[in-house]
């Protein structure tokens, strides 16, 4: 059988990007001052944080059923099925959206709910077009991305407390308490939700505590395990370049592929923030 291999970008691929990988991705669409942007289409990450330091009212939202199946009907023109990967569905209602509307596809579409974002939504991509060229049928590949989805961890730290208070994820009192004391946040994504990890003194401490984390894991939560290692960010190309060198000091056994977080993650942090993540790597 054809099958498509078709994420969101929620997952961090770009439009350019998956046409070279072979890869569908349906764009996300995001509200800037009432107006309706779609990533990667109308809405560059360059834009996009343009837009947020220059203080518009960003929100995020999910695609319509419209939408979606639209993207659906277009690929079964080519494909006899698809694999369908949006983001977590802890994280957004957009995975059980999709997965009601699949019952509508006679098994044509099979919607994979394996808790990931950003970077290790685009590692399930990628091992899953791996796996399609291998013979799977969409059926088996989702089951096998189903069964490693919490193999995967991310920590995210900071630059600005605004984001997250901006969004009600933290208070303003602690927004300011954290600014006056430098505290930065480190953020998990451990399957479902995005939760606080630590408060740290200064970016230094930050970054330590995200690598020293990862080590943890990777020794002992994914230990004998066969992990990517993942790094993404908002900050500056120079800065993100700095991090990939640390983490390659710290990791020198691992390649690390490291791309822009998605700008469903940005919205909530903001700009200036660094992300490692590892996600298991699916048997081929």
């Amino acid at each position: 059988m054809r099958t498509a291999i078709a994420t969101d970008s929620n997952s961090g691929i770009t439009q350019e990007q998956a046409a070279k990988l072979g890869i569908y991705v349906l764009p996300m669409p995001f509200m800037i001052n009432g107006e309706m942007f779609y990533e990667g289409v109308n809405l560059t990450h360059e834009e996009f944080f343009k837009r947020m330091e220059e203080g518009a009212d960003i929100t995020t939202s999910q695609p319509s059923p419209g939408e979606v199946t639209d993207f659906w009907d277009k690929l079964l023109k080519e494909y006899d099925e698809i694999l369908y990967i949006p983001m977590s569905g802890g994280l957004s209602g957009s995975c059980q959206t999709a997965i009601m509307l699949s019952d509508d596809y006679d098994g044509k579409v099979q919607v994979v709910n394996n808790q990931r974002i950003s970077v290790t939504q685009e590692q399930s991509a990628l091992d899953a077009r791996d796996l399609a060229a291998k013979g799977y049928e969409a059926a088996q590949i989702k089951e096998i991305l189903e069964r490693v989805k919490y193999e995967s961890s991310i920590y995210i730290t900071l630059t600005t407390l605004k984001y997250l208070k901006k969004g009600g994820r933290i208070t303003p009192a602690a927004a300011a308490i954290g600014t006056v004391l430098n505290l930065k946040p480190v953020l998990q994504i451990q399957g479902e939700k995005l939760d606080a990890f630590a408060k740290v003194r200064g970016w230094k401490q930050a970054k330590k505590t995200m690598l020293d984390a990862m080590e943890k894991d990777l020794l002992h939560r994914f230990g004998g395990k066969k992990m990517s290692l993942l790094a993404a960010y908002t900050c500056s190309a120079e800065e993100a370049k700095s991090w990939k060198e640390e983490l390659e000091d710290r990791f020198p056994n691992y390649t690390i592929d490291m791309d822009p977080l998605s700008l469903s993650v940005a919205c909530h942090i903001g700009p200036g923030a660094l992300a490692v993540a590892c996600a298991k790597e699916v048997d081929l």
